[in-house]
């Protein structure tokens, strides 16, 4: 299949060829989304905690002998029953990042990519760059492509001076095409990549 490749002023400059089989797939979207929980997951932080009654302040000492008391046995005033005592189970620092294997997330990052196109929300550019650091030429270069919302830009190595130009944007996003992730994709209304960015993505994907 083909793409058309565009200027900065959306103006088609080209084509390129891609492969159907990465650009025009079927479209799993269960691998996708497992792809974004990963993703999510690994940006938690994780660092909730609770006291249990190894933590709470107070005596270890027992309160009362055991027997002959007429009164509920218990062993110490942090036991968890007592008001202000442990928490039983409570949360505690952890990571909940998890692992998928590399083929999944290159068939999720395909299904992603896959979509995009089906639904015409990929625009091939023939370049990605700034003459100087100026967000408002940044964001009428991205409204002559298209982007109107959420969107994600793709180079082989982002252009310093237009990465610094778009960090202002609301929801647009520059990304290296080595690593994008199905979750970039997913999230933007509008994906623009460089063909040097669709070719490189094409050879890992192949």
């Amino acid at each position: 299949m083909q793409i058309d490749v565009v200027n900065s002023n959306n103006e088609k400059v080209g084509a390129l060829d891609v492969a159907d089989e990465v650009f025009g797939g079927r479209v799993n979207t269960a691998l996708i989304w497992q792809s974004v929980v990963r993703a999510n997951a690994a940006e938690r932080q994780g660092t909730h905690a609770t006291k249990n009654r190894a933590n709470v302040s107070g005596s270890g000492k027992k309160p009362w002998k055991q027997k002959g008391t007429g009164r509920a046995r218990v062993g110490e005033i942090r036991n968890p029953l007592w008001r202000k005592g442990g928490t039983v189970f409570g949360p505690q620092p952890r990571s909940y990042e998890f692992t998928m294997p590399k083929k999944a997330e290159l068939g999720a990052l395909r299904a992603a990519l896959s979509a995009k196109v089906q639904d015409g929300q990929l625009v091939v550019v023939d370049a990605l760059s700034a003459s100087e650091v100026k967000t408002k030429a940044a964001a009428a270069m991205l409204k002559k492509l298209g982007v109107d919302g959420k969107a994600v830009l793709i180079d082989l190595a982002p252009d310093a001076k237009l990465s610094q130009s778009v960090r202002n944007i609301p929801g647009v996003a520059i990304v290296a095409s080595g690593r994008l992730t199905a979750r970039d994709v997913e999230q933007a209304d509008r994906v623009i990549a460089t063909r040097g960015a669709i070719e490189k993505l094409q050879e890992a994907l192949g």
